[in-house]
């Protein structure tokens, strides 16, 4: 199975990602870290490394679905184009495709959880609150059916919730 996570920055998914990716024991492809090391590796950041971070994220989901695993894809995933590219990726491996998007409802605890952040992910600038407010507008509207979680719901109830959704596809859960 492809689990692709959805959601603006600070608000939750990466959390609910490795939560899940514990629970299922499924690895999690998380795209900020991979454009990070592309800017370590000295490719500017003028170039398009959001893009090419995708792309490489794809290709090792890629790989872990050629062996026969369920993997977690975490990125924003706010544009048509990212989501199509999931699509494709599963129906190339014949398996289903499950996006869970996860929203703050609470502007002012997404607000405050975004500039507490520290994921120590070397060489990436966590981004401000404006930049959220920003690809928020920019956010296309959902053709796919998906879980929507509620991060101000805690941890252990959102992932609960996830794993109760995604059991039909998984009957080993």
């Amino acid at each position: 199975m492809l689990i692709a996570m959805a959601g603006l920055p600070g608000a939750g998914k990466s959390s609910i990602a490795e939560e899940l990716g514990r629970k299922l024991g499924a690895p999690v492809v998380s795209v900020d870290p991979i454009e990070a090391a592309m800017w370590r590796a000295g490719v500017a950041r003028s170039q398009p490394t959001g893009l090419a971070a995708y792309v490489v994220a794809e290709a090792v989901a890629d790989g872990v679905l050629a062996l026969g695993q369920t993997v977690i894809v975490d990125a924003v995933n706010a544009a048509e184009e990212a989501r199509a590219q999931w699509r494709s990726l599963a129906s190339r491996h014949a398996v289903p495709l499950v996006f869970i998007e996860v929203a703050c409802s609470d502007p002012a605890t997404h607000r405050r959880r975004l500039a507490g952040r520290t994921r120590e992910i070397d060489g990436f600038d966590e981004p401000t609150w404006e930049e959220v407010e920003r690809r928020q507008e920019e956010f296309a509207p959902w053709a796919d059916d998906r879980l929507v979680l509620d991060s101000v719901s805690d941890l252990p109830q959102n992932v609960a919730t996830a794993l109760a959704f995604l059991a039909p596809a998984l009957p080993d859960l």
